[in-house]
């Protein structure tokens, strides 16, 4: 792993604040995902309400997400990391004590606010503090967080769904939400601000903020249209398959809560390694073509676990080049998104384009349980994800590359030609 070898003291806390940040920011939202077909029998939903609970805490993080973003170029990057871990926590914390649907849906609905601005601050803080050659990699890395996250949610899911009634096990495991507070103390204590950060807010004129407009003015405004073109397909099928495989695996293939948690940690091991595969492959081969490379392996992992994994050994196997090609998509986003943007608007950027596709993204779950009332279950998924990965491959038709561009060079303009090679002793 040379990329770890070659980060200093700074880097290695900012890189471990920010993964465990990521890792149990996906604990408390993929915890929905693994408790829906329980809430739905406990409380009578239907697929539409069950899809409306996911999508809204979706929504919430994009509007969420685009106000963190900016308010991280304004205030700064770890501040606006520690407030956002506090709050997903604490809605996730008391989704826990809801007595009816309406209840939950408030509570999902704030807690998706955190959520998104979780993302918002931390990719931005790793990007500004790590070399451009190894970029995508220890994004991508960071990212994996999200895989470890995902199991350990299931792994509580499993033991708790085993010793404590389904009526009470779903409240129990919203409780335990509230752990990823504990990561403040760690990032108050050890995390600081990129110098490029600091450094740049020295130099803007005084009273002279980040205007959230500004991304789509100038250069600026067609890189920001792709980008969130980019991020709606990859995160509008990824959520898709992410909320609805759990229900997915109890309702069509008849898996029981102990081995619905194991089938998924399959898939969850294949998006681990897809995330570092992935961002090694955007360093080497370029953002655009990593991107495409990894929508058509979603495109096909998808189809082939929903329509031929009609026995336990398929749905195995066919677990993990599923969450491969899920995570090795999304690896290259965040270091695409952090090249597109100079230092005084990055986080405003990135926070906008990765959360506003999130959020129209996240029309896809609620559309698929809308079309699983005239359709299987099977084919609403496969369909959802379909069109969601074709928009990434169309979409980065008209992206360039941003390979190893310093990020220093985008605020005085000077930065690599996209789509050419970098200098040499940028290599």
């Amino acid at each position: 792993m040379e990329w770890y070898k070659v980060l200093d003291g700074k880097q290695r806390k900012a890189f471990w604040a920010c993964f465990g940040g990521w890792a149990l920011d996906a604990m408390d939202v993929q915890i929905y995902a693994l408790l829906l077909p329980t809430i739905m029998a406990v409380w009578g939903l239907t697929k539409a309400e069950a899809g409306t609970l996911g999508t809204v805490a979706l929504l919430a993080s994009s509007v969420g997400g685009a106000i963190a973003g900016n308010l991280a170029d304004r205030i700064g990057r770890v501040r606006v990391l520690q407030i956002s871990i506090l709050w997903f926590s604490a809605f996730t914390f008391l989704s826990g004590f809801a007595q009816n649907y309406g209840q939950l849906l408030a509570a999902r609905t704030l807690q998706g606010l955190g959520f998104g601005g979780e993302w918002a601050a931390g990719a931005v803080l790793i990007a500004e503090l790590i070399a451009p050659k190894h970029r995508g990699q220890t994004i991508a890395a960071v990212s994996s967080g999200w895989s470890v996250g995902y199991g350990a949610a299931a792994i509580l899911f499993a033991i708790i769904f085993n010793f404590v009634p389904a009526e009470t096990a779903w409240r129990v495991m919203f409780f335990l939400g509230v752990l990823p507070a504990l990561l403040i103390l760690f990032v108050r204590r050890h995390v600081h601000e990129p110098d490029m950060y600091t450094a740049a807010r020295k130099q803007a004129p005084a009273g002279a903020a980040p205007r959230f407009a500004e991304i789509f003015e100038g250069r600026l405004a067609l890189r920001t249209l792709t980008a969130w073109l980019i991020c709606l397909g990859v995160l509008g099928g990824n959520y898709t398959v992410l909320t609805w495989l759990p229900a997915f695996l109890q309702s069509e293939r008849g898996l029981s809560y102990s081995n619905t948690g194991l089938f998924l940690l399959v898939n969850i091991l294949g998006s681990f390694v897809g995330y570092m595969v992935g961002g090694g492959a955007s360093d080497r081969f370029g953002r655009k073509n990593a991107l495409r490379l990894f929508a058509l392996l979603g495109t096909g992992s998808v189809a082939s676990y929903l329509l031929f994994g009609s026995s336990s050994i398929a749905i195995l196997l066919l677990g993990f080049p599923l969450g491969f090609a899920q995570s090795g998509m999304n690896a290259g986003v965040a270091p695409l998104l952090s090249e597109l943007y100079p230092t005084r608007l990055r986080a405003t950027g990135q926070g906008f384009c990765y959360n506003a596709g999130r959020g129209v993204g996240a029309l896809f779950p609620m559309l698929v349980g809308v079309a699983a009332a005239q359709m299987s279950l099977t084919a609403a998924i496969s369909i959802g994800a379909a069109c969601a990965y074709a928009l990434v491959v169309v979409a980065s038709l008209a992206l360039d590359d941003t390979r190893e561009r310093e990020l220093s060079d985008i605020d005085t303009g000077a930065e690599t030609p996209e789509g050419s090679a970098p200098s040499p002793e940028r290599a």
